[in-house]
């Protein structure tokens, strides 16, 4: 993929399949270590030994409408063609979570690209699933928690309704140009 954005989409999703009621996303990158982490958990249904030993297959899926699942095979790719790691721990009726490592000074970094469509989609695709979304950059951390917006807007409002959308769009694009110092 062009940008780390819709491996981080793609593996939520895969979060949203496996039952979880909530996705929690962390981006974390120090500029002067050259450095990104990816962590992306949830709480859904989890994986068995087995799965969880095939699962970096992309031969493997446990779809039926194709023969490959190329999401996590994808993820870890492109941590380790930049000199980064990939790790995926996954417990049977507890959860899964995916850990990847980049180093963005390598020629073969992928940019991370556009983290508030990513989560905005992921946000909205599944009203039973919660995102908790957490960026930092040297140190500096914003928080995007869909379980705060759904407090807000109460029983009456859903979080998928157009005018929630946008405002929800325009609120991460805020905090994330904040963290960029005022730079989207």
């Amino acid at each position: 993929m062009r940008e780390l954005s819709l491996n981080i989409l793609d593996i939520a999703c895969n979060c949203v399949t496996a039952k979880a009621s909530l996705v929690e996303i962390t981006v974390d990158e120090d500029t002067s270590a050259h450095t990104l982490s990816v962590v992306i958990a949830d709480n859904g249904c989890g994986m068995d030994e087995e799965t969880l030993n095939k699962v970096q297959d992309p031969f493997y899926t446990t779809r039926t409408t194709r023969k490959v699942g190329l999401g996590i095979p994808l993820f870890k790719m492109s941590a380790e063609m930049c000199g980064g790691s990939f790790k995926i721990e996954s417990e049977k009726g507890v959860g899964t979570t995916v850990y990847a490592d980049y180093k963005t000074d390598n020629i073969d970094f992928v940019p991370l690209g556009d983290m508030v469509s990513s989560i905005i989609t992921l946000a909205t695709m599944n009203k039973a699933t919660d995102v908790f979304y957490r960026q930092v950059l040297n140190g500096k951390e914003i928080i995007f928690d869909t379980r705060e917006i759904k407090k807000i807007l109460g029983d009456d409002v859903p979080i998928d309704q157009p005018e929630i959308i946008q405002w929800m769009r325009g609120y991460l694009e805020e905090l994330i140009e904040s963290l960029n110092g005022g730079v989207s």
